[in-house]
């Protein structure tokens, strides 16, 4: 792990001070940062623990919301009442991730950021990575690649500067996805809000960069709209074992029902692609039909159009289908069945 200096802020004025001019991070849980420190992944020069801001709270917001602190931890926003009654796809989403103790630790604003568990990424003796090391390639295409991308991947070959198929590892990520969450973020030229869509970016000529942060901001808190899917909510997740395992596939399905037909749906992806997979014309073709497994196989190919796998994750593409089906008519029968 390389030197660095460390310095804690009590104020976002304060944590924005500390990340100026410099190859700086911010830490909060320190589950995937940490980790990517040992690995000699990452090597800020300076961390700025911002565990003592006030952004902790989870709130109601004016327009029947909610807001959610970037500093909530993930086992407390799983099981907030608030959440678990009004947004139960959140709640199953964070509740499936990682393991108790780091769901005690990791935070809203650190899980929305968490990088790639490619396994050539992380481990720094593999010289191809575009995404660790920009211009030298990209060693999973030929490699072991059944944990990659089928969706939004850029792949030029090997060899090329701008591949990458690594897939982006949140649970919570895919939930907030589904429920078009916005992101609040602040920075040295202001406060903005980026929509959960464009948050999370597919690798393009950039495959280095995950998000559309710019450089020093900091996540101030997620905001949720009026529910929407709170009796109607499933998320799915396809993995090698029942616990501390990533997705494969994940599917985070939320109805909104009009007694036998569905008025609106949400629908995101994970374990796919470079960002939570989601296509609103797929949601769009279930307005006004009936919670029929067929419509729902339909909507399936909707979103895995495109789909293109590698020598080893060919079978996510079916994975897939039937991953969305089987979330879909389990959300159709009420939340309270799914859990």
């Amino acid at each position: 792990m390389n030197s660095f200096t460390y310095s804690r802020a009590t104020s976002n004025a304060q944590a924005l001070d500390g990340v100026k001019g410099g190859n700086a991070a911010f830490l909060a849980g320190g589950t995937n940062l940490v980790d990517l420190m040992k690995y000699e992944v990452e090597h800020p020069s300076a961390l700025v623990d911002i565990n003592h801001l006030q952004l902790a709270e989870i709130k109601e917001t004016p327009d029947g919301g909610v807001s959610i602190g970037a500093l909530v931890r993930n086992s407390d926003l799983a099981n907030h009442p608030l959440i678990r009654s009004n947004y139960p796809l959140l709640s199953q989403a964070l509740l499936s991730g990682a393991s108790p103790q780091l769901r005690n630790m990791a935070t809203t604003g650190g899980n929305l950021l968490q990088r790639t568990r490619c396994y050539y990424f992380t481990d720094v003796g593999f010289q191809a990575c575009n995404k660790r090391k920009p211009g030298s390639g990209c060693a999973a295409i030929e490699g072991y690649n059944r944990i990659h991308a089928i969706l939004g991947q850029t792949d030029k070959g090997p060899a090329s500067k701008e591949t990458c198929i690594a897939t982006n590892p949140s649970d919570m990520s895919v939930a907030m996805a589904a429920l078009q969450a916005s992101v609040e973020v602040e920075g040295a030229h202001g406060k903005r809000t980026i929509p959960i869509a464009e948050f999370h970016r597919l690798p393009g000529n950039e495959p280095q960069r995950d998000t559309t942060l710019r450089a020093g901001e900091l996540i101030t808190a997620v905001t949720l709209p009026k529910a929407k899917f709170a009796n109607n909510a499933f998320y799915l997740k396809a993995r090698d074992r029942n616990s501390y395992a990533f997705a494969l596939v994940s599917v985070a399905a939320g109805l909104e029902m009009d007694g036998a037909n569905i008025r609106s749906a949400g629908i995101a992806m994970g374990g796919v692609a470079h960002k939570p997979w989601r296509v609103p014309e797929a949601e769009a073709m279930l307005a006004g039909k009936p919670a029929d497994p067929e419509v729902f196989a339909k909507v399936a190919e909707t979103l895995l159009r495109g789909a293109h796998g590698y020598q080893h994750n060919q079978f996510k593409i079916e994975l897939a289908k039937q991953t969305i089906v089987r979330a879909l008519v389990t959300a159709s029968k009420g939340t309270s069945e799914a859990a």
